[in-house]
């Protein structure tokens, strides 16, 4: 029924959701911690299952990467040497679960048996998120005042000083290091936000020393330059696999200030938080855009419609991810088509424009909790099948495919299992983390492994179950495929076998 379907939509030329789905989409959920009381009112055992569930739901909903906040405030949901447990998992920051676990960890090893991806998210400037907050006397705050500064009542890294670009930097590299991230990612706040109508201006003193009579906004826009050139670098050098994604916010200039911006008038990533993401992209300094566009789409003053284009018509070379803010998706009509939400017309968008390859759900919270249907409608139409994420890197490099493909029968059970591509010792970017399974019914072009709706699981383990002892006949004479994927997202050349 399910290739039926498919033949059926093709051969009538429909637009159905289903039959556009890419077979290569990134569809990631950011989950985060702050401000979330959840996770700190949880046991150990109950945060383990909390994250499973998540990521289940997730998964179930069609998406294939999480963003999980790790560094809300200077702090760690990770063992770290260098910074002290997170408030918004213990209740204290400072305070050990108690347990000894990682949550990290768990949610790498949650999202790989997934065959998704882990992306470990980090803020990398704020220190504090509320006046009421108190540091342990030996916090650097404490005792390197002049290496912060104080805005709207909290504290934040001044990003002036080479120390403080090389504290942050330290901190990525332990974690590319430990753990098994397939990406870190830093979101939309660099120089602090402003606040009642007044736009920062807490740095005189670093100024004063570093300025050297340069232009203020440029000079900020040069400090967070060298802080996105460093963490570039601190990546690649020790794992050249791990992508490198920042969120920012969704402007970079308006048309009335830049008649390179956007057709927009709010807020702008370059005059008012001194971040200009075009810059990261021509340097190559960055893997991916996931740029903010929490708006309707046709909002007068940042419509995110004509965003979305924009952004891809300035990648510069990079993929473009668009943040998408779930909840006012689902709340917006959108009568141009005649839907009660703008869900479809904007991931329908998304898949038109080259440079565009996915979207990113904020927040992931929304998504597993079916505000509206969401997940309903993802699973069911849009995520319905599965896709890869985009490959990296070098395309023209593979992994080395499976070998000794097999059916095998156990405990009432057809399985199909296979032999992994050997590894050669150290860690490399063409090791196969995880193999994508074809299924084809008797006729259909084997060669051809682009349509979604062929694969039947993504996933890092070398066997699956095909079908108990009833179902067996049911599938006699369909012809497997199994590829294996790389660290990079390169698919290695095809293996088949027919039942």
């Amino acid at each position: 029924m399910r290739r039926f379907l498919f033949i059926l939509v093709s051969v009538l030329l429909t637009f159905s959701a289903y039959a556009e789905n890419p077979k290569r989409e990134f569809r990631g959920a950011w989950i985060h911690v702050i401000g979330q009381s959840q996770w700190m009112n949880k046991t150990p055992q109950q945060q383990r299952d909390y994250i499973s569930k998540q990521f289940q739901l997730l998964e179930e909903a069609g998406c294939n990467a999480v963003i999980f906040q790790v560094r809300p405030t200077a702090d760690a949901l990770y063992k770290s040497k260098y910074e002290p447990w997170s408030y918004w998992l213990t209740g204290k920051r400072g305070k050990k679960p108690s347990e000894d676990w990682d949550p990290l960890a768990y949610a790498v090893e949650e999202a790989h048996k997934r065959g998704m991806e882990l992306h470990a998210w980090l803020n990398p400037y704020r220190v504090t998120s509320s006046p009421k907050e108190v540091l342990p006397a030996d916090h650097d705050a404490n005792t390197h005042p002049e290496r912060f500064v104080k805005w709207d009542g909290k504290i934040f890294f001044d990003p002036a000083y080479q120390e403080n670009r090389d504290f942050i930097c330290l901190v990525v590299e332990d974690i590319v290091k430990r753990y098994d991230v397939d990406a870190i990612h830093i979101d939309d706040y660099f120089y602090p936000y402003p606040s009642n109508g007044k736009k920062f201006d807490a740095d005189d003193k670093s100024y004063a020393i570093f300025g050297n009579g340069e232009n203020r906004d440029d000079w900020r826009r040069d400090n967070v330059n060298k802080l996105i050139a460093q963490l570039h670098k601190t990546i690649k050098t020790t794992k050249p696999w791990v992508r490198f994604g920042v969120s920012p916010f969704g402007i970079w200039r308006n048309k009335g200030r830049d008649p390179r911006g956007s057709n927009s008038n709010g807020l702008q990533n370059y005059d008012d938080l001194f971040a200009d993401p075009l810059y990261w992209a021509e340097k190559g300094w960055i893997d991916y855009l996931a740029p903010q566009l929490y708006w309707p789409l046709d909002l007068k003053v940042a419509p995110s419609r004509h965003l979305a284009r924009w952004w891809n018509d300035n990648a510069n070379g990079v993929d473009i991810y668009i943040g998408q803010d779930t909840k006012r998706t689902m709340d917006s009509a959108d009568p141009g088509a005649n839907s009660s939400n703008e869900l479809g017309t904007k991931i329908k968008l998304s898949r038109e424009l080259p440079n565009v390859k996915g979207n990113v759900w904020w927040h992931g919270y929304w998504v597993t909790d079916n505000y509206r249907g969401v997940a309903d409608e993802l699973k069911s139409n849009y995520q319905s099948t599965l896709a890869l994420a985009p490959a990296y890197g070098d395309l023209s490099k593979r992994p080395e495919p499976v070998k000794g493909i097999k059916f095998v029968r156990e405990n009432g059970k057809l399985l199909l299992e296979w032999n992994r591509p050997s590894l050669k010792g150290k860690q490399t970017e063409t090791d196969a983390v995880k193999y994508v399974v074809y299924e084809f019914l008797p006729g259909e072009d084997t060669d051809n492994l682009e349509f979604a709706e062929t694969i039947i699981t993504i996933t890092p383990s070398n066997r699956i179950v095909l079908a108990d002892k009833n179902q067996e006949n049911a599938i006699k004479g369909n012809t497997y495929v199994v590829t294996a994927i790389d660290r990079m997202n390169r698919e290695s050349k095809p293996v088949k076998l027919k039942l």
